[in-house]
């Protein structure tokens, strides 16, 4: 699938495993694993859902050769398909959402594929994200894409030294499958290479994924101020999920 005729850029939601690669999930004791997945799931499904607020750009959704994952992909885009209406829904059933199989191999070497892929398909800005950050807001994610109109880079850090977004603009410029993901100071590595040799960067807001127990602690606060500032939909069904863990565990 190449660029669409009107969009030159992509987002691209990498689907991580609920453990993937030095990062998990780890959301304590309290919440099961089908809790953990649930919330994966819908995680997801918000992602998706704030990458279709961006009219401008195409959407790569792209997974592990794990048939769990495929066919929870699948729930989730039946779910939404069944949820939207009008211009969400065209684009759901449009040719602005790929849906696409990577091969095996760690989270730096699925980096590195997604972004090639996108780059040989005609995409000037690449923008790529996990599936593990549900209030990345659509206008979090137009701004990174906007940084990418001056910058070679844009990077979304988070507190731990890592990323939770990162983008490229013109080409693929960094080889991110040869750094060691796992590794604590991976932030600073990347950074390092980038200037190195001569890139042009910028960093966004500091923001997180959710992986530890005081990662969810955020995601209910910050879901908290959406719906008191009349955003209703970000994070929607991470909301939900969350509210049947919460009447379970009472």
């Amino acid at each position: 699938m190449t660029a669409s005729k009107n969009n030159k850029t992509a987002l691209i939601i990498c689907i991580q495993e609920i453990s993937e690669d030095g990062s998990s999930m780890n959301l304590g004791n309290q919440l099961s694993d089908e809790d953990v997945t649930y919330l994966h799931q819908a995680f997801i499904a918000d992602s998706i859902t704030n990458a279709l607020s961006l009219p401008q750009i195409d959407i790569k959704v792209f997974y592990s050769p794990n048939p769990r994952t495929q066919k929870s992909i699948k729930t989730i885009l039946t779910y939404l398909k069944d949820r939207f209406k009008g211009k969400k829904r065209e684009a759901l059933n449009g040719d602005r959402l790929e849906i696409k199989e990577l091969g095996h191999g760690r989270w730096g070497v699925k980096m590195d594929e997604s972004f090639r892929y996108c780059f040989d398909q005609g995409y000037r800005k690449v923008l790529f994200i996990g599936s593990r950050t549900p209030t990345l807001t659509h206008d979090k994610i137009a701004g990174a894409i906007k940084i990418l109109d001056n910058k070679d880079v844009v990077f979304g850090p988070t507190v731990e030294g890592r990323y939770y977004m990162i983008g490229f603009t013109g080409d693929y410029l960094v080889p991110l499958a040869e750094f060691k993901w796992k590794e604590p100071n991976i932030y600073s590595q990347v950074a390092a290479h980038i200037e190195k040799h001569g890139l042009s960067w910028e960093e966004t807001e500091i923001w997180y994924a959710v992986e530890h127990p005081e990662d969810v602690e955020y995601l209910a606060r910050d879901i908290n101020q959406f719906r008191l500032t009349g955003n209703e939909e970000t994070a929607r069904e991470t909301e939900k999920v969350l509210e049947r863990i919460l009447n379970r565990l009472q």
